[in-house]
């Protein structure tokens, strides 16, 4: 029976390491599923388990013991995914169903004006020194203009970003592809500009990022995110409506305007979608057409959309 139970957890380890691979080459990372999957099959080895079952996924993700609801539906999660991959090789294989703890809902996101976001960079230029101010507006207005994920803009190489052709190359982006973010010549301008001002206040700087701290060094994800935070009262961004806006609530923004504009001005939103996604780096346009369920305008103006098209043929 031992032999059999060890033959059992070869088995689904190697079925792990199949679909971590499979999942993998579609351009997923899978960190978390990466280290819980494995850990999860030595759970069904100890307690002798000869299959999937969502008692044995319940109970291992009930093992990390004072974990809160979203990090348990994260554990659980992982295994969904494993199970749901299984079970078209081992029928026997059961799906633990999702909200079990917890429905988990994805932030709705703060849109922000033009003139929120010119408060926001304007509030930038006041920080000190003057290299820190330079390098929070060009940092934020970067992200305001090119919808990029704050991780992907701060961590940019000066060798990434080409200001003689207006092109940004982000190498390995949430599913370890490279992918080219062109830049409107306003948004270069503004870029060359702080390169001069950086390279002038910092002649012999400490990294070869683009964007540098006041002391020259590569800018850290904890002090881009205490310093947006402070520049909010100075921007009057604390009491505004919808909650409290975020960093990455500026990509959001970029894509819902996007939107907005092709609805208003009648683009073809479906054929164009694939090219915005592309753009933004995600994985399929169905993740761009979260927006739509997200973002109450864009549901109306879908919705008037349809309703004008119906009209049309009717």
């Amino acid at each position: 029976m031992a032999d059999r139970g060890h033959t059992m957890s070869a088995v689904l380890a190697g079925h792990v390491e199949d679909y971590l691979r499979l999942r993998r080459a579609l351009g997923f990372k899978l960190a978390h599923e990466g280290v819980v999957l494995p850990q999860f099959v030595s759970y069904l080895d100890e307690i002798g388990a000869q299959s999937v079952t969502v008692e044995a996924a319940v109970a291992w993700t009930r093992l990390s013991v004072g974990a809160q609801p979203v990090t348990l539906s994260h554990r659980l999660g992982a295994v969904r995914g494993f199970a749901r991959y299984l079970a078209t090789i081992d029928p026997a294989t059961e799906i633990p169903p999702c909200g079990l703890f917890g429905k988990q809902q994805r932030h709705i996101p703060y849109i922000y004006s033009p003139e929120q976001i010119g408060r926001l960079l304007a509030a930038a230029g006041r920080l000190r020194p003057p290299l820190r101010a330079a390098s929070y507006e060009a940092l934020f207005g970067l992200l305001a203009v090119s919808g990029m994920r704050v991780g992907e803009a701060f961590r940019l190489l000066r060798a990434d970003i080409d200001l003689a052709e207006g092109v940004i190359r982000i190498a390995h982006t949430k599913f370890d592809r490279d992918r080219f973010v062109p830049l409107h010549p306003s948004a270069t301008k503004s870029l060359r500009g702080y390169a001069t001002r950086r390279d002038r206040l910092c002649p012999n700087p400490r990294s070869d990022t683009f964007f540098i701290s006041s002391t020259g060094t590569a800018l850290r994800h904890s002090s881009v995110h205490a310093t947006f935070l402070s520049l909010l009262a100075p921007a009057g961004l604390t009491t505004a409506t919808g909650g409290r806006p975020r960093i990455h609530d500026l990509r959001h923004s970029l894509v819902v305007n996007t939107l907005i504009d092709w609805q208003r001005d009648g683009v073809d939103v479906a054929a164009s979608l694939p090219v915005l996604s592309t753009y933004l780096g995600h994985v399929s346009p169905a993740s761009t057409y979260w927006y739509f369920s997200a973002v109450p305008e864009l549901m109306q103006l879908a919705a008037a959309g349809l309703e004008g098209h119906s009209g049309s043929r009717s």
